[in-house]
């Protein structure tokens, strides 16, 4: 098994706005991978224009060419964005690339994988969690494809969500606890 990143933040490594950070911390710590396993986005290099189309080759290297998947794991934003893909975004409109750099979102530029290498996937695995995300969990869910997440394909896609993020209240536990 291999760890790709879907998408990071433009930040010093073991920056807490990392992606991969938390990944280290929520995953890699707890699993038993290899660092050559793990293939995370150059996102600290001085040219990020070569280091996203060195990610690209990289994919194709070790997925094929097209790079395909055998899982994608995303998250949905409140305003329906999922990986760094950002309502607004030029980078929505890739068609060719299947790795590209946005424009300023919350702060920082972002590396992100593109529609096409996303929706190449044979499983897209979606795990939705906060009540701030009901209204895009609910768009998503209707095929909404004027937000980003909307456009991801739905064949072959397994969502998770908490009751929050559906618009459930939050389960009791008996004897108050």
């Amino acid at each position: 098994m291999h760890l790709y990143q879907v998408d990071e933040r433009i930040a010093p490594d073991g920056n807490p706005e990392r992606n991969l950070t938390h990944i280290r911390e929520s995953l890699l710590l707890h699993v038993p991978l290899r660092p050559e396993q793990v293939r995370a986005m150059p996102v600290e290099s001085s040219d990020l224009l070569s280091a996203t189309s060195q990610y690209a080759l990289d994919l194709q290297e070790f997925a094929g060419s097209p790079p395909v998947f055998d899982v994608v794991h995303l998250g949905l934003g409140p305003d329906g964005h999922t990986a760094s893909l950002v309502p607004g975004d030029a980078v929505l409109n890739e068609s060719h690339s299947g790795v590209a750099l946005t424009r300023s979102y919350q702060g920082r530029r972002r590396m992100t994988l593109t529609y096409p290498a996303i929706n190449r996937a044979r499983q897209v695995l979606w795990v939705v969690t906060g009540s701030e995300k009901t209204e895009a969990l609910q768009r998503l869910l209707d095929g909404d494809i004027s937000i980003p997440a909307g456009r991801v394909r739905r064949e072959q896609a397994v969502l998770f969500a908490d009751r929050a993020a559906i618009g459930q209240p939050a389960a009791t536990r008996k004897g108050g606890q």
